[in-house]
């Protein structure tokens, strides 16, 4: 078996509904500037990878065990623009191809000798891989939006929740669970509101548009719109892994908050969040308040941190998930269809959209 061959994922875990291992997908491994001279170790859905930069600066993704003797190629070096193993001076170029064998005479490039590569892309200051190795890209990794806006401010974060890329990215999606784990911050369980709900379903994404919606009650909402208003929200999941959050409150406040999720395994994984937002604030003002704002999201993802320890202490308590929705979980559903789809790589036509409308009480 070669070294392509052994760095195939293995099929998921059976009775765990939520677990996805994803081919042909894009995710971050890190951000650019933590890619320097030296190899970085990192974990993709299970697999266990190293990243360097060439010769000319461009990243490189390796399978993280040398072919030689099972040694992780992170533990090396990188010379002229080569991953060379720290055990016996192997060295790789970013195809993982075997360019030398010091006291070797022979040609070293044979197909056994080869480390499995993978594709990458250096886009909006992160390093992204392609998760499937071997093979050309089929797709381009997503962009975020507004970066270059010059009236808009953006904040990136990198973050880390316990539980599967599914429970990630409907805890970020959900609305429901807000008044009562954010009580005070979003909204409040006191005063609540009948909104409509569009949901649009379509093959690479669903997303939620929320109708009628007050501004929120809490401290946020306060904040973001002293004068009140009505809110344009919209919640979205985008294959493989973007969740995006979409607020217009009141006059000239836009906040959109998009999370590029990497499933490190089953149940870890690492958030890549990117803020971007214009509110109706003198520029000396929003740097007064950027300081105290980063800290009030920070408390409420550690919040949902907390609670998704706890969900998944219970399914490994139990040794199973169990789920039992109902239509106002908007999202939740509509995730795992798609990211099952995405993992038997089955696709429907990208131009139809399904439209419904519900009513639910935020």
């Amino acid at each position: 078996m070669n070294a392509r061959e052994e760095s195939r994922t293995p099929a998921a875990p059976a009775g765990h509904v939520s677990v996805v291992r994803l081919p042909h997908s894009w995710f971050i491994l890190c951000a650019s500037r933590e890619l320097g001279r030296k190899p970085v170790a990192r974990t993709l859905q299970g697999t266990p990878l190293v990243l360097f930069r060439d010769e000319a600066g461009k990243p490189a993704a390796l399978l993280d065990r040398c072919p030689h003797r099972n040694v992780p190629l992170s533990l090396g070096q990188v010379r002229d623009g080569q991953l060379q193993c720290g055990y016996h001076g192997w060295k790789f170029d970013r195809e993982g191809q075997c360019r030398a064998i010091p006291g070797f005479l022979g040609e070293p490039a044979a197909k056994a000798r080869c480390a499995a590569s993978y594709a990458t892309r250096e886009q909006d200051g992160f390093i992204w891989v392609y998760s499937t190795p071997g093979v050309e890209p089929t797709s381009e990794p997503f962009r975020f939006p507004l970066l270059d806006a010059a009236d808009y401010t953006t904040v990136r974060r990198v973050l880390r929740a316990p539980g599967t890329l599914h429970a990630v990215l409907e805890n970020t999606l959900d609305v429901p669970h807000t008044a009562y784990l954010h009580g005070g911050l979003f909204r409040t369980e006191e005063k609540r509101n009948d909104i409509d709900v569009v949901v649009r379903r379509s093959a690479d994404r669903v997303e939620a548009e929320y109708v009628g919606e007050p501004r929120p009650t809490g401290l946020v909402g306060r904040v973001l719109a002293p004068g009140g208003g009505v809110v344009q929200h919209f919640d979205r999941f985008l294959l493989p892994s973007i969740a995006q959050v979409e607020y217009r409150i009141g006059e000239g406040s836009h906040i959109l908050v998009t999370s590029a999720m990497t499933p490190l395994s089953d149940y870890d994984t690492q958030v890549y969040a990117v803020a971007t937002f214009r509110l109706p604030l003198p520029r000396l003002l929003l740097r007064a308040v950027l300081p105290l704002a980063v800290p009030v999201a920070l408390h409420i993802f550690r919040q949902d941190v907390r609670i998704l320890e706890e969900q998944l202490k219970t399914i490994q308590r139990f040794g199973t998930e169990t789920y039992a929705s109902t239509e106002i979980d908007v999202l939740g559903p509509s995730i795992l269809r798609l990211l099952r789809s995405a993992e038997r790589e089955k696709t429907a036509p990208l131009d139809a959209v399904h439209e419904t409308r519900l009513r639910m009480r935020t």
